[in-house]
């Protein structure tokens, strides 16, 4: 257990990775505080769970972990801690939004509203954004590295 965790927690002191954290956190949490909360002109919880699985379609078990994901995981992501799971479960998260809802309408999001929905190409840019966090780790300033450097010292 002490070398998955040793593992998941790896990571170079570097800011880089910290950029995309603090980027990543600012523009999803607001999603997931809507999803959740009812912040920022969401439906809050109830709401959102009754569209995900009746409209959308989602399984029960699905839909909450969506919510749960973009709410605490982009906090998680925020934080530095187990940043290589959860940037690649949302990274998962956002396949599944790009297959699920968004690929019918094309690559380019509905600037003049001329279509019935978005494209898929903020959600590429995510996806880079996380598959750059899965690999690199959280890098500076992340409870991942604090994490590491008690297991390596002991």
């Amino acid at each position: 257990m002490r070398t998955f965790i040793n593992r998941l927690t790896a990571t170079e002191p570097v800011i880089t990775p910290l950029i995309l954290r603090i980027v990543f956190a600012i523009v999803l949490w607001p999603h997931g505080a809507q999803l959740l909360l009812g912040c920022f002109g969401g439906y809050g919880f109830s709401a959102t769970m009754q569209y995900f699985t009746t409209q959308a379609g989602l399984h029960p078990i699905i839909a909450f972990v969506v919510i749960i994901l973009e709410f605490f995981g982009s906090i998680l992501i925020l934080l530095g801690l187990f940043t290589r799971f959860f940037a690649f479960a949302s990274l998962i998260l956002f396949t599944g939004m790009i297959v699920t809802v968004h690929q019918q309408f094309g690559f380019f999001m509905n600037w003049y509203g001329n279509m019935k929905g978005e494209g898929f190409e903020y959600h590429l840019l995510v996806i880079g954004m996380l598959l750059c966090l899965t690999i690199s780790g959280a890098g500076k300033a992340s409870l991942d590295a604090v994490i590491n450097k008690r297991i390596n010292k002991n």
